[in-house]
């Protein structure tokens, strides 16, 4: 079952680096959770300054321009899958020049049937 991506990130940030944050989650998927290819549903939300709101400093980190990764996806994967899929993504978040301290991901597992692909589930 496919994760639906939400990604929240500044306006600028998403202009230089979209497409390279996209294609780095996508990939961290495939090589960590062992997703289909073909399992790709992203959305991006670029915000502008002042609409974002962290702490520059919790747990000693040094945030700049936070990037807000959300993956909701069936509870089905072990933790060393997710473990996995977070080492991948922070590897390829930070060669593409995103600053380790400006990553954060959160994951929300639910159940196979919390989900609908439209016709075909009704």
């Amino acid at each position: 079952m496919m994760p639906l991506i939400q990604v929240d990130l500044m306006r600028s940030v998403f202009a230089d680096k979209g497409k390279e944050i996209s294609n780095a989650i996508h990939h961290s998927l495939v090589a960590g959770l062992g997703m289909d290819t073909t399992d790709l549903f992203q959305v991006f939300r670029p915000h502008d300054e002042g609409e974002i709101i962290f702490s520059p400093t919790y747990d000693n980190r040094d945030r700049q321009d936070l990037i807000i990764i959300r993956i909701t996806m069936v509870q089905m994967f072990s933790l060393e899958q997710k473990k996995q899929t977070y080492k991948e993504l922070t590897k390829r978040l930070v060669d593409i020049g995103i600053r380790r301290d400006d990553i954060l991901v959160c994951v929300v597992e639910n159940s196979a049937e919390n989900w609908s692909l439209g016709e075909r589930d009704a």
